[in-house]
């Protein structure tokens, strides 16, 4: 079989019918990633495809990173500021190695969806793919928002400080007619949760200027937080998106939280229930304040980051050196959080995923525990980073089907920084059409063609569309 054919992924007649005649045709709702609005209201050409593929500055992919370390490429040819053809070599000559790992295949759909390359990438085509590619790179089509465009993206969340002025969101509504897509807020408030971080207390500061809120107790900074929840919605903000790489469920009282708030302000030494007393208690009050403004919360649970503590010290974050968490019981704790809040009931509408995909099942039974108030309140998500592969999504969508209602399913999200990422929807909806069509074919569904075809469509696009609120303003 040839590499990606028009086929590929796909094994029965009906999995064939379902992807080209309904998922293919379907637009892009990109409701997770961690795209520059300033890149994309800047609208700049890139350099040449190694700055888009391997890393402009200090930003990049962390998943070819991690695998050219481990083909020994020099970090001056990954991260650093080394020649960008010899970083586009070393890339070759790593993809090379890499057959059977997701980014093979996203490679040379990216090689194929957005240059007409369909040759095999290696060392040997290299040269003439840099030449190829480089061309059309400086072509008015490969600016990021006509990427965006020729990829039929219609809604693209980015990942936002709730201290962020949202300069470029700004501008970028006021162009929004005429791009054709829009570029929302999502809010992501890791560094307030950050209490036993260095400068901490800096960003407090900060976070009282922009909201206008004194805090001066924990109930203002929620104040503070809720006035950040408007701010985000008048420019189209509707999710937010927490990062619980561990979590242990501690309630505090209100002068127990005045207290450690200061500490952490003032930058005094926390101990490890003390910042679970914090993170729990403020995870209460956001829950709430999603629930208030009708927003959707998604979880990313169980992550070790920078492990590789000379390397992160070096490099920074987002470097490729986080890796799988291991905390058994964060289902347990978090469920005993949802337990809290349905007694008030103030749950809204949330999106679980975990690193570990041990805890799928766990989350995948959990959430059914809470379902009500609307259609799939509680959703697993996505198989996600480590699990995006193959296997990783057929395993979310199996469960997802076992244990819930897999046609009410939200589907895929590019959770990259890339713009020439969007293949990666593609590849998700071959392997939806795929499970589903080898379902028809063993009698498991009926073989009926309109209504897994309207299923397909639903999880590709409409229930995005339809849940999530983008489209009310």
């Amino acid at each position: 079989m040839t590499l990606l054919n028009d086929d590929f992924l796909l094994t029965t007649d009906m999995a064939k019918k379902l992807f080209h005649d309904h998922a293919s045709k379907m637009p892009i709702i990109d409701f997770h990633c961690h795209l520059d609005p300033k890149e994309i209201y800047e609208n700049k050409n890139y350099k040449n495809i190694s700055r888009i593929w391997i890393n402009e500055g200090k930003f990049g992919d962390h998943y070819k990173w991690r695998l050219m370390r481990a083909n020994g490429v020099p970090e001056e040819l990954i991260t650093g500021d080394g020649d960008d053809y010899e970083k586009f070599i070393a890339w070759a000559k790593t993809i090379n190695r890499a057959i059977g790992n997701p980014l093979y295949e996203w490679t040379h759909l990216e090689l194929r969806r957005f240059f007409g390359i369909n040759d095999v990438f290696n060392e040997k085509s290299a040269p003439a793919i840099w030449e190829k590619a480089n061309k059309l790179i400086a072509t008015d089509d490969f600016k990021p928002r006509n990427l965006i465009k020729r990829s039929n993206v219609e809604v693209v969340c980015t990942t936002d400080d709730p201290a962020s002025e949202l300069k470029y969101h700004k501008l970028l509504k006021d162009e929004e007619k005429e791009n054709g897509f829009k570029v929302l807020p999502a809010m992501r408030p890791d560094k307030a949760m950050g209490i036993q971080n260095a400068g901490f207390g800096d960003y407090i500061k900060e976070f009282e200027r922009v909201s206008g809120i004194t805090i001066n107790s924990f109930d203002d900074l929620l104040k503070a937080f809720d006035q950040r929840f408007d701010y985000f919605e008048s420019l189209g903000g509707r999710l937010s998106d927490h990062g619980l790489n561990t979590f242990h469920f501690v309630e505090a009282s209100a002068n127990e939280l005045d207290d450690i708030l200061t500490k952490g302000r003032e930058g005094k030494e926390l101990t490890q229930v003390e910042v679970d007393k914090y993170v729990t208690m403020l995870l209460e009050g956001l829950i709430t304040l999603n629930h208030k403004h009708g927003w959707t919360m998604q979880f990313h649970m169980n992550a070790i980051r920078n492990a590789n503590k000379p390397m992160f010290e070096k490099i920074g974050a987002d470097g490729g050196f986080d890796s799988m968490g291991t905390q058994a019981d964060i289902t347990d704790h978090f469920m005993k959080l949802l337990t809290k809040m349905q007694t008030k009931d103030e749950l809204p509408r949330m999106i679980l995923y975990s690193l570990n995909p041990n805890d799928w099942m766990e989350l995948a039974t959990g959430m059914g525990d809470f379902q009500q108030d609307g259609v799939q309140k509680m959703q697993l998500g996505c198989a996600w980073w480590f699990n995006d592969t193959f296997d990783g999504m057929k395993r979310q969508l199996t469960i997802m089907a076992e244990q819930s209602l897999l046609p009410n399913f939200v589907g895929m999200l590019t959770d990259s920084r890339s713009f020439l990422s969007y293949p990666r929807h593609e590849y998700f909806r071959r392997v939806l059409c795929n499970v589903i069509g080898t379902w028809a074919e063993r009698g498991q569904v009926p073989d009926d063609e309109d209504y897994l075809g309207k299923i397909v469509e639903d999880i590709s696009y409409n229930n995005a569309h339809d849940q999530f609120g983008f489209y009310n303003n």
